[in-house]
């Protein structure tokens, strides 16, 4: 039986009303012989709560109506209306249980409602709230790949090669976060899976090197990243793998080995290659754009970066205060 389909048509209400009363006065009167003196209203309590919780206040208003009359006319004292204290009093205790169980199931009944109406509206709100903020990300990365497309075209025009080559790293580096950007808004706020993002973003930059000769892998197992890692871990990742395969390999093949791991504590991402390694200046001291930005890029992660040489190549590393993902499920 549903609530809704007999609150609908009044009618329903008060038919469900005299069943109910009806069912409740055949099984009293068929079992007056075997109740004990005392118990008049046993049959009808039971059916002023169903009408009260499926119908609502009004028929079961009637219901306890008709229950207290039957019971009046039948089964407290002499048969008829009987007029004495001790019936007056029994009748008083039938109202007050009645209209406590109406006062209660109406209530409950209307906090439930009431409560699944704020479910529904915060929902609402929920989704419209999401759907603002997917159309602001999307805006944002049109926004931003505008301005990579003017940096591109001032870098087409310069005619300074060191100029040209600034424009040129600015124009790639804003595209960079653009497409994360705008990956994000598509994961509709869930944290962001790294190696998939990771890969594209490498295989871009392999094609752009022209380097088929290097071999990057890939490894996160579970880790993902919350929207405000996203970005700078990538443009920290791609600035490593831009060095390696500027510096590290000249004239030869070789391999970048990328792996993001978390301890539930601290995230650390390596990227090793088996280059040529690194002088100590430049682990101490990064002189580079490239290498400032990285700095500047941990530190808005509130975790530092490392160079060093490794047997063979270099080693960076990246490491950062572990946080709960509020996007991921």
């Amino acid at each position: 039986m549903n609530q809704d389909f007999i609150r609908r048509v009044a009618w329903r209400g008060y038919l469900l009303a005299l069943v109910a009363f009806g069912a409740a006065f055949a099984v009293r009167y068929v079992l007056a012989h075997w109740f004990p003196p005392g118990f008049p209203y046993l049959t009808f309590f039971p059916a002023v709560v169903v009408v009260a919780y499926y119908a609502g206040l009004r028929p079961a208003i009637l219901t306890a109506t008709l229950s207290g009359l039957a019971a009046w006319w039948f089964w407290i004292g002499p048969e008829g209306f009987d007029l004495t204290v001790a019936t007056l009093v029994a009748l008083g205790f039938f109202i007050f249980v009645a209209a406590v169980d109406i006062f209660f199931i109406i209530g409950m009944d209307g906090a439930s409602r009431r409560l699944s109406r704020e479910v529904e509206r915060s929902a609402a709100l929920a989704e419209s709230r999401d759907i603002l903020m997917r159309e602001v990300q999307h805006r944002v990365s049109n926004n931003i790949q505008v301005v990579s497309a003017l940096l591109s075209l001032e870098a087409r025009a310069a005619v300074d090669p060191g100029a040209r080559k600034a424009l040129a790293d600015a124009s790639a580096r804003t595209g960079l976060v653009a497409r994360i950007q705008r990956s994000l808004a598509d994961a509709e706020q869930q944290a962001t899976a790294f190696e998939a993002l990771a890969r594209s973003i490498v295989d871009d930059a392999l094609e752009a090197a022209a380097r088929d000769d290097v071999v990057v892998s890939i490894s996160s197992g579970e880790v993902a990243l919350s929207a405000e890692e996203a970005t700078p871990v990538v443009l920290i990742m791609l600035e490593c793998v831009n060095n390696a395969l500027e510096h590290a390999f000249p004239d030869r093949p070789g391999q970048i080995t990328i792996e993001l791991s978390d301890d539930g504590v601290v995230r650390t991402l390596v990227i090793a290659d088996d280059g040529v390694g690194v002088s100590e200046t430049a682990t101490t001291e990064p002189a580079s754009l490239g290498l400032k930005i990285i700095t500047a890029l941990a530190r808005q992660l509130g975790g530092q970066w490392s160079l060093r040489s490794a047997a063979p190549g270099a080693d960076a590393r990246l490491c950062w205060p572990s946080s709960p993902l509020s996007g991921q499920t």
